[in-house]
C-alpha cells in the first residue's frame, strides 16, 4: 500500500465513522481512501478549518474521526486545533499532516513538528506503510486514553512510497455517549484557564508515556556510533549504516521520552540526530544537556539520502546512482500548463495587457513561468485577492487600474470570497479573475462545491458564482471563454478601467477531464510558417521547433484547443486532416 492509503485503512480498521479534508499534496489519497469505504463518511470540505470543525464535531457526538491535510492547509485548521488541545475529545480523533521535504509541490518548506509543541498535541510519525496504519490506531486507541487529538506526522516519501501492510478487519464501535460539559467544551477565557490546567497535567501524562511506550525503541549495533532518527529519516541512516550503528527509533516525536534518550546517549559514543529540515528532536536533546552532532553536519534543507547520511558519518561513498553521460546534453523539462489548458490564454492576454498579477495556488501558478511571466505574487491559498486590494489601497487607483487577482475556482471557495467581501466592504475597486475549470485541477480532479458532485461522485448542490458574487455586493460580474482571446481581452480592459469592484469569471473546463471532448489535433505547414515564433510565446508543451527552424506540432499531445491557430499570423497552422 501507499502510505496515504495505510493511513485510510488504518482508520476503516480503528472503526473511523468521519474523515474530512480538503486536498492538498502530499496528503490527499488519504481521504480518497478513505472514501473506498462505506463505512466512513469522509468529504472534501471547503478548506482544513473546515475540515478540522467537522472532525471536532463527529468526536463530540462519539464517533472517531479524522482530518488529513498537508503542511501548508495545518497553517489554516491551526485556530480550531489549538483549543481542541483544551477541549480534548469525546471520541478519538487523529489530525494527519504530510510534510513536503524538498517542495516537490509546495510554496514552503515548514516542519509541523513545531505545531505540536506549540499547540501542546502528541504527534506519532511512522516510516512506512505497516507503520501507517499502526500509528493510526493506535492514535485513536491514545486519543481516548489521554482525552487529546493526536497528531500524525508523514513526509512526501512516506506518503507516496510503497510497503506490505498486514491488514485486519475493522472493529465496529458504537458511538460514545454524548455528556453536556460545558466548563470542557465551551472556552471562553473562565473555563479555558481551567482547562490550560488540564493540558499541562496531560502533557506531563504524555512525556512518561512516551518513555514507556514500544513506539520508541532501541535497536542496538556497533555502539560506536548512535543515531536518533524518526519516520523516513530513519529508514535512510538504517540503509546508510546498517548495524555498523545504533539507534533510537522515535514513533512518539512529541513529547519526547527524556529518560530513554538519556540511556542511549550513555550507552554509545558518538550520537547523532538525524531529522530532515528543523533541528526539532536536537534542540531538546541539547536542552538535556547531551552532547549530540546534528545540523552542523546536516542540511536544513530539502531531503536526505542514505549516500549523504552514509558519507558524513562513515565518509564512504555510497552506491553510485544511475546518472547520464555527461556529454550528452540533456535539455530541461520546467513543469507547464498542459496542452489545451483553459489558462494558457488567459495568461497570455495578462502578459500582453501589461497587467500585475497577483496569483494564487493552483495549476494557474505556472502563469509565472516563462515565457508568459505574467504572474507577480503567489503567497497561499487565497493571498492574491487581498494582496490586489492592498496594493490598491497603497498605490490608489494608479495601482487598481493595472492590477488583478487570479484565483482558480476551487481556491476561491477555499479562501477568496473573504477577500473579496473585504473589497465590496471598504469600497475597493479591484479586478479579481476566478479561473473556472470545473474541478480542483492541482491534486488530481477532487470534486469541490462549485463541481455538483460529492468525493463519492453524488449528484448535489452546486454553487453558483454568479449569485455569489452578487450576494457579497459585486454588481460588475463577467463570464468568459478563455480561448476567445479578443472578447477575453475587451473584458479585462473594460473590468479593470471601471471604479468599482469587477469579477471576471474565465470559464472552460480542464483539458483533462475525461468528459471534454477536443476537436483534434492541429498541424504546421511548413510552407507557410515563417518561424516568427508567435507560437511559441504561449508556451504550449506540444509545440516546438523543428531543425529546419518552423514550427512541428506534436499531434500526441495536441488538443487541438486553437490557441496557437489564433496567434499565427500566416494563417500556417491548420487541421491535422485537412
Amino acid at each position: 500500500m501507499l502510505g496515504n492509503e495505510a493511513v485510510a485503512r488504518g482508520a476503516y480498521e480503528a472503526g473511523c465513522k468521519v474523515v474530512s479534508s480538503y486536498p492538498g499534496t502530499p496528503s490527499t489519497e488519504i481521504t480518497e481512501f478513505s472514501a473506498k469505504y462505506s463505512e466512513i463518511k469522509a468529504e472534501w470540505a471547503p478548506n482544513e478549518k473546515v475540515a478540522m470543525e467537522v472532525a471536532l464535531g463527529a468526536e463530540l457526538a462519539g464517533g472517531r474521526a479524522m482530518t488529513a491535510m498537508k503542511h501548508v492547509g495545518m497553517n489554516v485548521a491551526a485556530d480550531p486545533m489549538f483549543t481542541a488541545a483544551y477541549t480534548g475529545v469525546n471520541a478519538g480523533l487523529v489530525i494527519c499532516v504530510a510534510d513536503d521535504q524538498g517542495m516537490h509541490s509546495s510554496q514552503n518548506e515548514q516542519d509541523s513538528r513545531h505545531y505540536a509543541r506549540s499547540a501542546k498535541l502528541p504527534m506519532l510519525e511512522p516510516s512506512d506503510s505497516q507503520e501507517c496504519k499502526d500509528f493510526v490506531k493506535k492514535a485513536f486507541a491514545f486519543s481516548e486514553q489521554f482525552d487529546t487529538p493526536f497528531l500524525l506526522r508523514l513526509s512526501t516519501r512516506v506518503s507516496h512510497s510503497q510497503s506490505l501492510v498486514s491488514v485486519e478487519e475493522r472493529e465496529e464501535r458504537d458511538l460514545r455517549p454524548y455528556k453536556k460539559e460545558i466548563p470542557k467544551n465551551v472556552m471562553m477565557p473562565a473555563m479555558a484557564k481551567g482547562r490550560h490546567v488540564v493540558v499541562e497535567k496531560r502533557m506531563e501524562a504524555l512525556a512518561a508515556f512516551s518513555d514507556e511506550t514500544d513506539l520508541n525503541a532501541i535497536e542496538y549495533g556497533d555502539k560506536k556510533i548512535g543515531v536518533i532518527a524518526a519516520g523516513i529519516a530513519y529508514q535512510y541512516a538504517k540503509e546508510a549504516l546498517g548495524d555498523r550503528a545504533s539507534y533510537l527509533k522515535l514513533g512518539m516525536i512529541y513529547p519526547l521520552p527524556e529518560r530513554k534518550i538519556r540511556d542511549f546517549a550513555e550507552s554509545v559514543e558518538i550520537l547523532y540526530v538525524i531529522e530532515e529540515l528543523d533541528p526539532v528532536i536536537e534542540e531538546q536533546c541539547r536542552a538535556m544537556g547531551l552532547r549530540v552532532q546534528g545540523k552542523e553536519l546536516f542540511s536544513l534543507l530539502g531531503e536526505y539520502t542514505s549516500s549523504a547520511i552514509r558519507k558524513v558519518i562513515l565518509g564512504e561513498d555510497g552506491p553510485k546512482a544511475c546518472v547520464p553521460d555527461p556529454s550528452v546534453e540533456v535539455p530541461m523539462r520546467p513543469p507547464v500548463m498542459c496542452a489545451g489548458c483553459p489558462h494558457r490564454g488567459t495568461f497570455y492576454t495578462l502578459k500582453k495587457l501589461g497587467l500585475t498579477v497577483t496569483g494564487d495556488i493552483g495549476c494557474y501558478t505556472l502563469g509565472a513561468a516563462a515565457p508568459l511571466s505574467a504572474v507577480d505574487s503567489v503567497v497561499c491559498m487565497g493571498a492574491g485577492v487581498g494582496m490586489a486590494f492592498g496594493m490598491e489601497k497603497a498605490g490608489g487607483d494608479e495601482f487598481a487600474r493595472k492590477t488583478v487577482a487570479v484565483i482558480g475556482d476551487s481556491t476561491f471557495i477555499h479562501s477568496g470570497i473573504t477577500g473579496l467581501i473585504d473589497i465590496v466592504y471598504n469600497k475597493g475597486t479591484s479586478t479579481v479573475l476566478i479561473l473556472d475549470n470545473s474541478i480542483t485541477g492541482m491534486t488530481g480532479h477532487q470534486d469541490n462545491p462549485l463541481s455538483g458532485k460529492t468525493i463519492t461522485g453524488e449528484p448535489t448542490k452546486q454553487v453558483d458564482l454568479l449569485k455569489l458574487c452578487d450576494a457579497i455586493g459585486v454588481e460588475r460580474v463577467r463570464v468568459v471563454n478563455p480561448f476567445h482571446l479578443e472578447e477575453l481581452e475587451r473584458v479585462l480592459k473594460e473590468e479593470v478601467a471601471a471604479p468599482e469592484p469587477s469579477v471576471v469569471i474565465v470559464q472552460s473546463p480542464c483539458a483533462l477531464l475525461k468528459y471534454v471532448k477536443h476537436p483534434g489535433p492541429l498541424k504546421v505547414n511548413p510552407d507557410q510558417c515563417k518561424s516568427c515564433k508567435r507560437c511559441m510565446a504561449i508556451a504550449c508543451p506540444a509545440i516546438s521547433m523543428g531543425d529546419d527552424k518552423k514550427a512541428v506540432i506534436d499531434f500526441t499531445q495536441c488538443t487541438g484547443c486553437g490557441l496557437c491557430q489564433k496567434l499565427c499570423p500566416f494563417n500556417a497552422i491548420g487541421k491535422e486532416d485537412a
